[in-house]
């Protein structure tokens, strides 16, 4: 049967590439072997567009157990213990049929930490939305918050943190970032590996359904526009209960040591865990098709083989240990069916009534086209970096008046009405939990230790500099680690951009990496996991350029560690990184004030790598040494945002000194890079400065906690009930 122009369209196969595949295979391939090859080579499994790119990031540490990009998730060691963590993308089902995609994206996550052998402990979302004022906005991420907190409820791992954020540019197009942490003792540690000739391949979990087909392919690898509705089938449908049952059987067949390998079914379903494994043993696979258990009647090879059903395992065993295997998964209520067997040939050999189906190597499976991606510099972007924010005009209203505004603001405000509806303290080992710090903390029962963990990213900074907007990604993940008292020890990222085949996605993509790449060097971070996501585009419209950062970071005694509230009467509070007010008009480049009240996004932003490092480590060794009550870094929404949500959190007064420059929208609502506020106790306050001035970070004395109210000098003054009312405006869309 000849292959068609619209089977190759389906699969994201360009001519060019259906050509190689052919010259490659010495032939034709068939229907099912076509499939293969598109799931395999498509740009979310193969990383046709972003391989080269990634290469190229920092991923070396002496502390990782496994190589980055090997296997499903990044492995920190912590001595007795160690830290599993990923994050993945589940944007376009999402964008189709919004709660089971946000769902299923969680379900995915957990099932690669899962794949490592680790228990997931932890789950943190990064989402974007257009604004809710439109309806279709409102319905996705009505939606996606649903399947987020429907799904995760379930399975007991707690949602610790998250962001999220609001732009037209997402409206047709949400992004719906997943991470999960997990924790496994090294020696239990998973992998995804065949072993030698004659092990066992048995699939477990789920039975196999028409769900997901194109996923990864068709769905993850290119744009879509009109016809949402008949995409529907490529996204897959959770059963969380089963994911469930599914965690506790595996880690119980982890703990008994009788398996080879294990792999979860994610993207590409069947085609990628069973020829992943071989690639990694370098062996060969024969599977008969007609084994696997189906939902319905009637599934072709293909459709089996690139099925995405959920809640589905792929375990490899010796002959001898398969009797085991399926003793431990009966227990728990679901059957180890034996799907086929490992060769010494190579080849994945992919059998239905006793008839060959399918014939192809494996290296040529995993082995697609890599494509260097540059791009130059768009006229458009020097535009926008060239404005001059000194025409700026300084708001009529006062600088309270425009705090309520900023509170307000979707990107700004509590995000409480969302994450209230997750579970965050099931495991109880939540010490910071989401709306208090800038960053989760939670404690490693039997130990002092504890890890911090956030999530962060800012497209809006990406877009109007790609390189600059990726290393404040990074700095700000850090930043907030480092907040809570934490060293950062190790990253993931999802790299969220449009269609890469286009010169100024290419650019963004490219600057964004290497921006992303020398912060992660600077601080001496690994990136040690991750997922691409290209293709967010909607009627020709792209995507902000989005990179998300997870990061992870230790901390050694659990006791000491910062919140973001301010917490007593008569507190001092510094701000570190600045020893005075300025008009430096570029710190309101790409701020939240500058969109919100003037209605642009333009400036130039920037960031000085070496003097953030010094100032991350100086506010670790303040809390370290137990002088600090509170620390908050100065992000969205600029100085007096900061302030505002500290006092909100710690529900107390701030008595600030008042701005003496004219300009107190750019001293107020700027967002220049590397400041942090701390409160520190009257007693601690020489030690402290001591400190302050042996690292040579600037500083200035903000004020005194106290009251319940937000003083500014002698002329504003605000409620803190009314900040909170503000802040807290954002109802949930009915």
């Amino acid at each position: 049967m000849k292959i068609t122009n619209k089977e190759l369209t389906e699969l994201a196969i360009s001519n060019s590439e259906y050509r190689l595949i052919v010259k490659r295979l010495g032939r034709e391939p068939n229907h099912l072997e076509l499939g293969l090859f598109g799931s395999l080579w498509s740009e979310h499994c193969g990383y046709k567009h972003s391989k080269l790119l990634i290469k190229t990031l920092p991923n070396e540490s002496d502390k990782l157990l496994v190589e980055p990009g090997v296997e499903n998730a990044g492995v920190i060691d912590l001595d007795e213990i160690a830290v599993v963590m990923k994050v993945e993308s589940h944007n376009h089902p999402s964008a189709i049929e919004p709660y089971e995609g946000a769902a299923t994206g969680v379900g995915g996550i957990v099932r690669d930490i899962l794949a490592m052998g680790a228990r997931p402990i932890a789950l943190l979302n990064s989402l974007r939305f257009g604004p809710l004022s439109e309806p279709y906005s409102k319905r996705i991420f009505q939606g996606v918050v649903s399947g987020i907190s429907g799904y995760g409820n379930c399975i007991g791992v707690p949602d610790i943190g998250g962001e999220i954020g609001f732009s037209t540019t997402y409206a047709g197009n949400p992004l719906v970032n997943a991470m999960c942490i997990g924790l496994v003792e090294p020696k239990y540690m998973a992998r995804a590996v065949t072993g030698d000739p004659g092990n066992v391949l048995l699939l477990v979990g789920a039975d196999t359904g028409k769900d997901g087909i194109h996923g990864a392919s068709g769905l993850a690898s290119q744009t879509f526009e009109e016809g949402r509705e008949e995409l529907r089938p490529t996204v897959q449908v959770g059963n969380p209960f089963l994911e469930k049952v599914l965690i506790e059987a595996c880690l119980e067949l982890i703990q008994s040591g009788d398996y080879v390998g294990l792999q979860d079914l994610g993207a590409a379903g069947l085609t990628s865990a069973s020829v992943e494994c071989a690639s990694k043993s370098k062996t060969g696979l024969e599977i008969d098709i007609d084994q696997v258990p189906l939902r319905e009647s009637g599934l072709s090879p293909y459709e089996i083989m690139l099925s995405e059903s959920e809640e589905r395992m792929l375990v490899i065993a010796t002959p001898d240990q398969v009797m085991k295997v399926r003793q431990i998964f009966g227990k728990w209520g679901l059957e180890a069916t034996k799907i086929g067997l490992v060769t010494d040939n190579g080849n994945v050999i992919i059998k239905s009534g006793g008839k060959e189906q399918a014939n192809i190597p494996v290296e040529l499976l995993t082995d697609p086209p890599l494509y260097e991606v540059n791009g130059t510099k768009p006229s458009w972007l020097t535009s926008l970096q060239s404005f001059d924010l000194s025409k700026l005009k300084k708001p009529e209203s006062g600088a309270i008046e425009t705090l309520l505004t900023i509170l307000a603001s979707s990107n700004v405000s509590s995000k409480k009405w969302v994450y209230e509806q997750y579970d965050h303290h099931v495991q109880t080992n939540t010490v910071i939990e989401p709306g208090k710090g800038d960053a989760a903390v939670l404690r490693l029962k039997g130990s002092q230790k504890g890890i911090s963990t956030s999530i962060d990213g800012n497209g809006r900074l990406c877009y109007l500099d790609p390189e600059v907007g990726g290393a404040i990604s990074v700095a700000e993940a850090c930043r907030n680690i480092s907040c809570t008292g934490a060293t950062p020890m190790a990253l993931t990222d999802c790299l969220n951009f449009g269609n890469p085949e286009t010169n100024d996605v290419a650019f963004q993509l490219n600057r964004c990496v290497k921006g992303i790449g020398d912060a992660a060097r600077k601080f001496k971070v690994p990136i040690v996991s991750g997922n691409v996501s290209l293709y967010n585009e909607s009627h020709g419209q792209s995507i902000y350029p989005t990179p998300i950062i997870g990061a992870l970071g230790v901390i050694d005694d659990i006791d000491k560690i910062a919140a973001s509230g301010f917490v007593s009467d008569t507190d001092i509070v510094f701000l570190l990184g600045m020893d005075k007010f300025d008009d430096d008009f570029s710190s309101l480049a790409g701020s939240e004030f500058l969109e919100t009240v003037h209605g642009l996004v333009e400036g130039q932003p920037s960031i000085d790598l070496d003097f953030e490092y010094n100032l991350q480590a100086l506010c670790r060794q303040l809390i370290t040494k137990d002088l600090v009550k509170s620390s908050h870094d100065i992000s969205e929404g600029g100085l007096l945002s900061a302030i505002a949500e500290s006092c909100i959190i710690g529900n107390i007064g701030f008595k600030m000194i008042e701005c003496t420059d004219e300009r107190w929208d750019i001293a107020y609502f700027g967002e220049k890079q590397s400041q942090i506020i701390i409160s520190i106790s009257p007693e601690n306050k020489t030690e402290t400065i001591e400190l302050i001035n042996k690292s040579g970070i600037p500083f200035m004395e903000l004020g005194v906690v106290g009251g319940a109210k937000l003083e500014i000098g002698i002329k504003e003054s605000i409620s803190v009930t009314t900040l909170s009312k503000y802040w807290h405006a954002s109802i949930p869309p009915s």
